[in-house]
């Protein structure tokens, strides 16, 4: 029993089996506690002297589950989860320009924003993700969601050349993405940065004025870059031998506040350039095989001093929001990809999906790992099944078992999302009404 008189009061003490920090690089500690108070990681300390040392207002004994940091969901459009499986089996121009934009025309509003993100929000809560980046229309909405529901998020707000719900063209996108970045610009949770849709949506004057006010900003900027072959193909074309990155490059948006997601399509000297600019791969495998748009080189990146994170997409291209399961399809991946059984081991994996989204977004100073000053966004995970057993190594069970549905408890800044399975700061009946009457809506 803790001797109260000496011990620290904090306010939360998570005692776990293993707790695996990502930081320093492949430790995984056995029977430790972490101690948090006012939203930061204060101790990891083994159970004796956390019980000596401290008491708190709440504790968990969590004596056969996994302690990781939040999962960061590097690419994501949540409010596309209302189009979960509206439209399969396409390539992607086909099925952009044939089924999800005119839906998108029809339908995106206000409304099917929010109703979309709370969906997309509890899919990811569940499965382990307490930080994601969306790029969608109407950011204002997800911002809105986002704290609502206690999630960290990066808006990456869309331009494009032509209208949308959201906007006219790109000066009308930029105009209001600024004006949404100075409402969230001090606010813990919420990050607000230029999300270019891609290369082939947006002209050069838009983007050489994303690159400047981006630099004055010291603002990140996401954007889709070489996702299927005819992309670039039709750029090369185009722009008389110039390659999608290349012109990025020319236009100086290509650098270390840089996030370029999917990038399917490399040669050796693109990954070179990648390397010597700093900018970094947001890796979104399972949508990539879905859509059939090819394989990102991983391995070589991260050869090449690359830092690679991990996206899910958004569900009507992925299906689901599960970043666990994006862990396991990348390792596997890039085994294939590479014939090489190492590449992309098991806590590569793990780091793709913390510490490097962090560092990618920009946070890494704040999330990716469990370390003291941090803040405490924590996911936890019960292996006490018998499909977890026997459990040699933790990590492995991590990024090659199917763990997602055993995530029991999440927290961000220390307050509590998910506790037992069950969500604690978002109706699960309301959402679910309401994804039901979205369906109906869609359907004709």
């Amino acid at each position: 029993m803790a001797d109260t008189d000496n011990s620290q009061l904090v306010d939360l003490l998570i005692h776990a089996r293993w707790m695996i920090p990502v930081v320093p690089d492949g430790q995984v500690l056995e029977n430790c506690s972490l101690v948090v108070h006012q939203g930061r990681i204060q101790a990891i300390v083994p159970w004796d002297d956390a019980h000596r040392l401290y008491r708190a207002e709440e504790s968990y004994e969590l004596n056969e589950h996994i302690l990781i940091p939040g999962l960061v969901n590097a690419h994501n459009h949540a409010a596309m989860a209302l189009m979960r499986g509206y439209a399969d089996d396409y390539p992607l121009q086909t099925w952009l320009q044939e089924h999800i934009w005119p839906a998108e025309g029809e339908w995106v509003s206000p409304e099917f924003v929010r109703e979309g993100t709370r969906l997309s929000m509890a899919e990811m809560i569940r499965s382990g993700t307490t930080c994601f980046s969306d790029m969608y229309f109407f950011p204002d909405e997800v911002a809105r969601e986002a704290v609502e529901a206690g999630m960290r998020c990066q808006i990456t707000f869309p331009v494009f050349d032509f209208p949308s719900a959201w906007g006219r063209d790109a000066d009308d996108y930029i105009h209001k993405g600024l004006a949404l970045h100075d409402d969230y610009r001090s606010h813990p949770l919420v990050e607000v940065v230029f999300g270019p849709h891609a290369p082939y949506t947006v002209s050069d004057e838009p983007l050489k004025q994303i690159a400047t006010v981006a630099a004055q900003l010291e603002s990140p900027v996401q954007i889709h870059l070489h996702e299927t072959a005819r992309e670039v193909e039709d750029a090369v074309a185009a722009n008389g031998g110039e390659r999608p990155i290349q012109r990025l490059h020319r236009l100086g948006l290509l650098g270390p506040q840089t996030q370029c997601v999917h990038m399917t399509q490399l040669t050796d000297q693109d990954i070179e350039l990648v390397a010597q600019t700093g900018a970094h791969v947001v890796h979104c495998p399972e949508s990539n095989l879905k859509l059939a748009s090819g394989f990102c080189p991983v391995q070589k990146l991260l050869d090449a001093g690359v830092n690679v994170a991990l996206g899910t997409d958004g569900a009507a291209s992925n299906n689901d929001q599960d970043l666990l399961g994006e862990m396991r399809t990348a390792a596997l991946l890039a085994k294939g990809v590479s014939g090489d059984a190492g590449a992309v081991d098991a806590h590569t994996a793990l780091r793709m999906a913390t510490l490097n989204g962090a560092r990618a977004l920009g946070l890494e100073a704040e999330i990716g790992s469990l370390e003291v000053g941090k803040a405490a966004d924590i996911t936890a995970i019960a292996v006490d099944n018998l499909e977890s057993l026997p459990l040699y190594n933790p990590v492995s069970l991590l990024t090659y078992g199917n763990v997602s549905r055993q995530v029991s408890d999440v927290w961000v800044n220390g307050h509590l999302l998910l506790r037992g399975g069950q969500l604690q700061t978002l109706d699960e009946a309301e959402i679910r009404s309401n994804a039901q009457s979205w369906q109906a809506k869609l359907k004709k």
